[in-house]
């Protein structure tokens, strides 16, 4: 009877916890059980592929519904072609600052150093980025439906705001359609909320898995080049994210800060930006009090084209991939990176593995030896994981500026953390 009422206290006491709080247990015990089982840890990758499946499921449906119940809210084309300006300007210029800190801790941190760049097997191939007008063009999908079948997120966007501005202009006549893809949303972040509880576990799964595969024998060799990407991802929240609320947005940064929680720790052991998307409009609209049609249309747009951490990360491997090999880079060649990193992170957001294509793109541009691309995939997942967390806070920075802007957030929400600190102030 005794041990009855210890285990009901035990699943009480877990059930009471905060979602972040379950997901940062269910990540030291991954690292700690993947530590000590090693390889064998493989045996618990499928709970943490189950949990990856079940996010994939969510993210077409959810973008197409979101963008659509997004626009049609706006009930005005203009404001919503503001906003998508407010948006693309915020992301395209974080991501250039990004880079800019990556390289400059690059050259203070020298990862490249010390490091035996000599491959022994051949480097794999350049991956060819799409160019701006490639981009443009299959921006447009020729057929919907295969776009929503396959997944290619840019051509949904497109669709999905074509359809919310013709049955904006549609009036009362397109109310019935209106409401149905209401109600379809709705439905999605009902069942985003189901797939977000399994969460704690399908992350215990992957921690366990990447730490049992990597371990430190391959962290030790490129420990300054994932020390300086991890540095570099914690100044660019810390320092610029963080500068933009409180100077741009006139709020405090410390709601931003805790709102982000739980999508970075998502993001982190998923590494996926579209993938976390279901848990940053959650965090956008419950913790921020950013409302449904910013964060319906800001979101599912940075998720594609917002790529500050990976851009960070270009920097600190192309001065690795330069300083391994004894090639200097003139300034010239630092401003090609950053604007080369900027511009390909809208054409390569979507594609699988972008990091590399990018990073393929970064070092043929400036006449690096492709073989570094090989060295650094080796840990190119212990880097996702950064990148990736940086991505989706970017996301949130620039959901909740903007819907500053358009006084579309809701300040008590935003400012429950500060009012519950201190009463008398509210």
């Amino acid at each position: 009877m005794q041990q009855t009422l210890t285990e009901q206290s035990h699943t009480g006491l877990w059930r009471s916890l905060e979602l972040w709080k379950k997901i940062l247990i269910g990540m030291v015990l991954g690292v700690i059980v993947g530590a000590i089982m090693g390889p064998d840890a493989e045996v618990l990758k499928p709970i943490g592929t189950l949990f990856i499946n079940a996010i994939k499921m969510l993210i077409v449906p959810l973008v197409f519904c979101s963008l659509v119940v997004g626009v049609t809210s706006m009930q005005d084309t203009r404001k919503m072609g503001r906003i998508g300006l407010k948006s693309v300007f915020l992301y395209l210029g974080t991501t250039a600052v990004a880079i800019s800190i990556g390289l400059g801790l690059g050259t203070i941190l020298t990862p490249g150093e010390g490091v035996n760049m000599v491959a022994e097997a051949a480097a794999p191939a350049a991956q060819e980025a799409p160019t701006l007008i490639q981009t443009l063009l299959n921006m447009v999908p020729k057929n919907p439906i295969n776009a929503l079948s396959s997944g290619n997120i840019l051509q949904i966007i497109v669709f999905a705001l074509g359809l919310g501005i013709a049955l904006t202009l549609c009036g009362e006549k397109a109310d019935p359609a209106v409401k149905v893809f209401e109600s379809m949303a709705e439905g999605m972040y009902k069942l985003t909320e189901l797939v977000m509880k399994f969460a704690p576990y399908g992350i215990f799964g992957l921690m366990a898995w990447v730490a049992g595969k990597y371990g430190l024998d391959i962290l030790m060799p490129l420990i300054k080049v994932i020390a300086a990407v991890y540095i570099g991802c914690i100044i660019h929240v810390l320092v610029s994210y963080t500068g933009l609320i409180s100077v741009l947005g006139r709020l405090s940064p410390v709601p931003y800060l805790k709102g982000l929680i739980n999508p970075a720790s998502v993001a982190f052991t998923t590494t996926s930006s579209s993938g976390t998307l279901p848990a940053t409009i959650k965090a956008a609209r419950e913790e921020l009090g950013v409302s449904k049609g910013i964060s319906s249309f800001v979101l599912p747009l940075g998720a594609t084209i917002n790529m500050d951490g990976t851009a960070l990360y270009q920097g600190v491997c192309a001065l690795f991939v330069a300083q391994a090999f004894g090639v200097d880079l003139a300034f010239s060649d630092y401003l090609l990176i950053i604007m080369t990193s900027t511009l390909a992170s809208i054409g390569t957001a979507g594609v699988p593995g972008a990091g590399l294509i990018m990073l393929s793109l970064v070092l043929t541009t400036v006449g690096l030896p492709m073989e570094g691309l090989a060295i650094v995939a080796g840990i190119d997942r212990i880097l996702d994981m950064a990148r990736t967390s940086v991505n989706v806070c970017g996301d949130l920075m620039v959901a909740t500026l903007v819907g500053r802007s358009e006084n579309e957030l809701d300040h008590s929400i935003y400012n429950k953390e500060a009012r519950a600190v201190s009463p008398s102030t509210a």
